[in-house]
């Protein structure tokens, strides 16, 4: 597992990433395969979104699955990028606020990287996201994020 962070306004913290989303894939049986997750600011994310999607604004995850691929023999599931500043604006309200919603947007891209999609599967994937938030391996991970301190 690869974790970067790219941007400069939240604070990720690589282990508990690993950590978490190693959890999240062995919750779903998934346990030996490998993924990479990169952390990225609202600009680069809209970019990105703009060349792979075609819409011009920063989302908050974006998966791509390499089917096939392997790392040192491990097979490798794929990258799920992520723009904290984007979670953290839309959980402003929320309980748990943007660290929840970044590990929220860490199992949304591991279960598109596992095949699933929201957009055609009659509330398949959304049913297991939520079995994920739910369940301990969600509700007592360690923080993934946090925000820095302003100065």
């Amino acid at each position: 597992m690869q974790v970067q962070d790219r941007q400069k306004r939240v604070k990720v913290y690589g282990r508990p990433v690993e950590a978490f989303c190693c959890r999240v894939l062995q919750k779903l049986g998934k346990t030996g395969w490998a993924l990479s997750v990169a952390f990225v600011g609202p600009k680069a994310m809209q970019a990105i979104n703009q060349a792979y999607r075609g819409r011009n604004y920063p989302t908050d995850v974006l998966s791509f699955h390499y089917p096939g691929e392997t790392i040192d023999g491990i097979p490798f599931l794929g990258e799920i990028i992520v723009a904290p500043t984007v979670a953290w604006a839309q959980a402003r309200d929320a309980a748990g606020g943007g660290e929840r919603e970044v590990r929220k947007l860490l199992v949304h891209g591991i279960l598109h990287l596992l095949g699933y999609d929201h957009e055609t599967d009659h509330g398949e994937m959304n049913r297991l996201q939520q079995r994920i938030v739910r369940s301990s391996v969600f509700r007592h991970s360690a923080p993934v994020a946090g925000l820095r301190n302003a100065s």
